[in-house]
């Protein structure tokens, strides 16, 4: 479910679960795993790259609709993981988007210091009220953060969508590359990171990234048994039952 690849002082981790890299238990854990393993390593920056028309279409709902609360909680307790993993490491982490980009895979990918995505009619977003699920403060703040309060509003509450183009103009994505080439544009970003004093630049980047951090841990239990109440609701499980249904 986890590829890593080495290119010289850069390590690519790559999502394999085919079709669409859809987050459950095992790859998050593995991806968790992983990730740690690989920033404990000699390495100077980290790839996270997905499908090459989907990143990651983010948690995998009909495995989810089929977990028991405990298995729920821990699911997404992992999710969370995930991100606080890739938010609080050392070294720089890009994110080459070569598809579309949903939900936790948008999570997972501004929790990233930088992101490549492929031009053309690829879209990202966070799209969970579209599935009728509530978007957490922590994951709120992450596209806040980015694209200011008002914005960041519209796009979230919408569950908005957007195409790369768009993303890049919002300064969702900071680069866009061809679909062939957005590993190779990650790496080319990390390589310059790379070639920089590391002690202050790993310095800065933590004062930097603090605020991340802070919203990803305020996710705490209180925050995840309202969420889980909310997944439980007769509403929530209208929509997603019905969505799912038709595939």
């Amino acid at each position: 479910m986890i590829e890593t690849i080495t290119h010289d002082s850069l390590v690519e981790i790559k999502l394999n679960r085919p079709p669409v890299n859809a987050l459950n238990f095992e790859l998050l854990d593995q991806l968790v795993v992983t990730l740690e393993k690989v920033i404990a390593s000699d390495v100077k920056g980290i790839v996270l790259s997905g499908g090459t028309k989907v990143f990651s279409g983010g948690l995998d709902v009909p495995y989810l609709l089929q977990c028991s609360t405990p298995e729920l909680k821990a699911c997404w307790s992992r999710f969370f993981d995930a991100a606080r993993t890739i938010a609080k490491s050392p070294v720089p982490v890009a994110a080459a988007i070569a598809g579309h980009n949903p939900a936790g895979g948008c999570v997972l990918s501004l929790c990233c210091d930088y992101r490549v995505m492929a031009e053309g009619p690829f879209r990202i977003g966070l799209n969970e009220t579209q599935v009728g699920l509530a978007v957490p403060e922590a994951i709120q703040y992450l596209m806040r953060r980015i694209v200011g309060p008002h914005r960041a509003e519209r796009l979230v509450v919408a569950g908005a969508m957007v195409e790369s183009q768009k993303a890049f103009e919002l300064g969702i994505i900071d680069e866009l590359a061809s679909q062939e080439a957005v590993t190779e544009v990650a790496l080319n970003w990390l390589r310059k990171h790379a070639a920089l004093p590391q002690g202050p630049m790993r310095t800065t980047s933590a004062i930097d990234r603090k605020d991340i951090i802070q919203a990803l841990e305020g996710f705490n239990t209180i925050e995840m048994e309202q969420f889980i109440g909310g997944w439980f609701t007769e509403e929530t499980q209208t929509v997603l039952q019905g969505l799912f249904a038709k595939k």
